[in-house]
């Protein structure tokens, strides 16, 4: 059946088929509605006056005339028929009120004027009144009609708390009311002030009655109207909120609560900050600019998850020229056009240039270091997915070791100032042949670095662990299973990570950087590592929903235990030695790791590259064990 059917429209709602009519079809049945109005409320008021049904005659017809002639243009200079009666709320009644007030004092001017026989002067207090009433009504009973709200409680309808009795929740709740799928029962806040009083209606309670609150209405979800709470007070309410078993959701931040009217579709979930359960680090303005500003800069990786986050935060510094690189067609078109339309919006100077490039392909990252001299260039492109890596070890001997090698070889021949590699956690006695990989390419620029000269390319890394939301995070992984009703699989009960935000690292790395003299392995500090199994069940519990297991066998989603991937380790570490340095930095240590001179290295990466030419896996894994601190081939079996 067609989208245009008539059969189907005949089946649709009137509402729904009146929300469809052209605009000027609407606005035109409103105009008519209002000279209605106006006539029934001139009637009215005459019945009124003269305590009898009316039916006027002579000169008594010239107020019905009148009446619509005035109040349209007024109406029309007041925008009353450009509003969307559906979102309409008090400034359009405070509009519809300001636009009778003068349609008053001009009828009732006229009239004084006028004295025209058989119309009383009180005709021009009288009719405004009932035509505010019944223009104030129609507003009303439309809107309601138009947005579909039906008065009672509807199936599957959420019955939702506010926490949050500020201005966000005060806004929030009067967008709610054009929807049938919310029932608000209302607010919770902890300021005594607004406690047992009310807000358009709906009472406020105390953070401390919420267990009885949510049990008593049969709350099924919270939503956090606190834009502007510190990181602190919001973990510290989630947690609160994580054993009632409520569907739990936010707004929008400040800057987007300033663009414009908030919606329903404005609620979302949880970000991966709230998950992690713990403040940002803050970064120091200082190193964050440093080497950014009025610099070129060059980042590999671009259209990658920690790149375009890099590249976000460099283009914020005020580069003169910010080059993309990526091999991905797609994703550095889609960065690209993401930064054009923020760097507009910022009104920033800046030059961006995405180039598409393979870092294997060593011709190629020569022309563009020589053509566009970069000052510094972040080294992030990398293949990262462990088990897609292990069973593809060539492509990843060649991309993440031998793509290290050619940019930092490419950037050294250019006089490229600063050469930084983001690195990871897996490369610390690693398991599996991502993180040999990237230890490897760590021991090429600490071989660089040793033998640089003075005032030559600075090489230095940066290590950190797991980035929540980052592709191949398990956080859009737990929530798609979640939302197709589980299970959540978890590959091990005890399996612990360290993990960080895509801001924070990507700000961290950008001051490390900053304090590089050449040769550095700094290394992020991750705050406590977490279970795997508890942000799953953070993320099930937050989501109204409870874990089924043995204890509760009545729960909504279950955990698979699915078993280490290939490669894959309990534990991750973030040290190789057990001797870093603080640095001015109190989240950024300095590592102090042995590595090999570049006269016993170039062999062996030689040896891997002929092993690589040939598909000779075994051989891979023999060079890596042999050059690699705690790496074994037997890792893989």
């Amino acid at each position: 059946m067609s989208i245009h059917d008539p059969q189907l429209e005949l089946t649709m709602p009137l509402n729904k088929r009146v929300l469809d009519w052209p605009r000027a079809v609407k606005r035109s049945v409103v105009v008519g509605g209002d000279i209605a109005l106006a006539l029934i409320a001139t009637w009215v008021a005459y019945s009124i006056r003269f305590d009898t049904l009316h039916w006027p005659s002579g000169a008594q017809w010239w107020p019905y005339l009148l009446t619509p002639v005035l109040a349209v243009p007024i109406f029309v200079r007041f925008g009353l028929y450009r509003a969307i009666f559906r979102y309409s709320g008090l400034d359009a009644l405070a509009a519809t009120t300001q636009a009778v007030v003068l349609y008053a004092v001009l009828l009732f001017a006229i009239l004084q004027w006028q004295k025209w026989p058989l119309v009383p002067r009180s005709l021009g207090i009288l009719q405004p009144i009932v035509f505010l009433l019944l223009v104030g009504i129609s507003r009303a009973g439309a809107r309601f009609w138009l947005a579909g709200i039906h008065f009672g409680r509807l199936p599957n309808q959420s019955r939702m708390l506010i926490y949050g009795a500020g201005t966000a929740g005060a806004e929030t709740s009067s967008a709610m009311a054009v929807t049938g799928q919310l029932k608000l029962l209302g607010f919770v806040d902890d300021d005594p002030s607004k406690i047992g009083r009310t807000i358009h209606g709906m009472p406020v309670f105390a953070p401390s009655d919420l267990p009885v609150v949510v049990k008593k209405l049969a709350v099924t979800d919270i939503l956090l109207a606190m834009p502007s709470a510190t990181r602190d007070r919001r973990n510290k309410i989630i947690q609160s909120l994580q054993a009632l078993h409520v569907h739990t959701r936010t707004l929008p931040d400040l800057t987007d609560l300033a663009s414009g009217r908030i919606t329903v579709k404005d609620f979302r979930e949880l970000d991966i900050a709230d998950l992690l359960g713990r403040e940002a680090v803050k970064p120091d303005a200082a190193l964050l600019s440093c080497k950014l500003a009025d610099c070129t800069v060059l980042v590999t990786g671009a259209g990658g998850s920690i790149g375009s986050e890099l590249c976000r935060q460099i283009l914020r510094e005020k580069p003169r020229r910010l080059v993309l690189l990526d091999h991905s067609e797609y994703g550095l078109y889609a960065l690209h056009r993401e930064l054009e339309a923020a760097s507009e919006a910022q009104s920033l100077a800046v030059e961006l240039v995405p180039l598409l490039a393979s870092v294997t392909n060593r011709r190629r990252l020569d022309w563009i270091c020589s053509t566009y001299r970069p000052d510094t260039v972040y080294h992030a492109a990398a293949y990262k997915h462990v088990p897609m890596v292990e069973r593809n070890p060539s492509e990843c001997i060649f991309n993440n070791l031998f793509g290290t090698l050619n940019m930092a070889q490419a950037a050294a021949g250019a006089g490229v100032n600063s050469f930084v590699l983001v690195s990871t956690d897996k490369a610390v006695r690693p398991t599996n042949l991502m993180g040999a990989s990237k230890r490897m390419a760590e021991l090429v620029l600490q071989s660089l670095a040793s033998q640089a000269k003075p005032g030559t390319t600075c090489f230095s890394m940066v290590r950190f662990g797991n980035v929540l939301g980052s592709s191949g995070s398990v956080v859009p992984l737990f929530r798609e299973q979640l939302a197709h009703g589980g299970p959540l699989t978890v590959t091990h009960p005890e399996v612990t990570r360290y993990f960080m935000t895509i801001p924070e690292a990507a700000q961290l790395v950008l001051q490390a950087a900053a304090m590089a003299c050449g040769g550095e392995v700094f290394v992020l500090e991750m705050g406590q590592p977490v279970k795997i199994i508890d942000l799953a069940q953070r993320i099930v519990e937050l989501s109204g929903l409870k874990v089924r297991g043995p204890q509760r066998p009545d729960g909504d989603i279950e955990f698979t235990f699915i078993g280490l991937r290939p490669g894959e380790k309990l534990y991750e570490e973030l040290l190789i030695g057990n001797n870093p340095t603080r640095t001015a930095h109190p989240r950024i240590m300095k590592a102090h790791e042995d590595f090999m001179p570049w006269p016993e290295l170039q062999p062996q990466l030689q040896f891997l590259h002929d092993a690589a030419g040939r598909e000779d896996e075994a051989a891979i894994r023999r060079v890596l064990s042999a050059c690699v601190q705690g790496f074994h081939e037997q890792a893989h079996d």
